[in-house]
């Protein structure tokens, strides 16, 4: 729901960023690679219950998810980048709920089961609409020109990174924000 202004926001500071990075060999795939594994390192630090080191991590990596995309439009878009970016995008929504059950399995495992399942369920919607799209030759850009198309959800990306946030701030209250 947030997304498209959460973009307006922050393209231009990614879009520098690219700029600096666009001649230096630095692809965007390895940026999409390096993100996903700072969220896997965020999870790890949550796990073992060190959630401002985890929150820190989670936001490098997300500001990498951005900067990949920014980079690649400067550089060389591939099917295979906007592929990896969604597969590692849905692997670290999954990974830091995970994070989070481990960090207090008793008090987190339901609520965290309950977040990823409705991520799963949320990720079938968002790539059956994408194949629709795709099929009805649909296109939209209000986030911008992606790898695939999708249409505005109420839960995106903005809502989803400030319920990590939240929890990882106050994760007494994971439950609760779950």
């Amino acid at each position: 729901m947030l997304d498209g202004f959460a973009r307006k926001q922050i393209d231009p500071l990614l879009m520098a960023i690219a700029r600096r990075l666009a001649g230096t060999g630095i692809t965007p795939n390895q940026i999409t690679v390096a993100g996903f594994a700072i969220g896997a390192f965020a999870a790890g630090a949550i796990a073992a219950g060190w959630f401002l080191t985890g929150l820190v991590l989670l936001l490098v990596s997300r500001l990498a998810d951005g900067l990949d995309g920014s980079l690649a439009k400067l550089t060389k878009t591939s099917d295979f980048g906007g592929f990896l970016d969604i597969v590692l995008d849905f692997a670290f929504y999954g990974i830091i709920p995970l994070g989070f059950i481990f960090a207090d399995p008793g008090q987190n495992a339901l609520a965290g089961a309950t977040l990823i399942f409705s991520f799963y369920v949320n990720g079938a919607s968002f790539l059956a609409f994408a194949t629709l799209a795709e099929r009805h030759k649909l296109e939209g850009n209000a986030r911008g020109t992606k790898s695939i198309f999708f249409t505005t959800g109420l839960a995106e990306a903005t809502e989803t990174l400030a319920v990590f946030v939240l929890a990882s701030l106050f994760p007494a209250w994971f439950v609760v924000l779950a």
